[in-house]
């Protein structure tokens, strides 16, 4: 009796594994480059404290600068614009967040009107930026 052949099977690329890697490459570089973002303010030089935390999560950067200048992520606004914004924030968002990044410089009685402003607004979750102290 005799056996049927077997069919050659030819040889062929598989390429699962290949969109697999490159899956997974591209959701890498997704997420590394999310991490690397750090805030939506201006640069400005934050004063330091030893309580300080390092926060990567928040909705609204205000930044006052040494000149005096307010900025509404990295727009420039005036206390007005800023009082009409974070009603429309409050509106919009059920529970918005915001830091204040002022200069080390700025007088104390800005920032003060720019915080009684956030909480007129009925905003509740606020913080100010700061830097870690270097204690070594």
């Amino acid at each position: 009796m005799r056996l049927p052949a077997a069919a050659k099977k030819k040889a062929r690329i598989e390429i699962i594994p290949m969109i697999d890697t490159m899956f997974f490459l591209l959701v890498f570089f997704m997420i590394a480059t999310l991490s690397m973002t750090i805030q939506q303010g201006m640069p400005v030089s934050l004063p330091t404290a030893e309580s300080s935390t390092d926060t990567k999560t928040e909705n609204v950067s205000l930044t006052l600068t040494r000149e005096g200048t307010l900025y509404y992520n990295k727009e420039i606004i005036t206390l007005e614009d800023l009082k009409r914004r974070l009603t429309d924030l409050r509106q919009t968002s059920s529970d918005p967040s915001l830091l204040i990044n002022a200069d080390e410089h700025v007088p104390h009685g800005r920032v003060i009107k720019v915080m009684d402003l956030i909480r007129l607004s009925g905003i509740t979750s606020m913080g100010i930026a700061t830097q870690p102290s270097s204690t070594e």
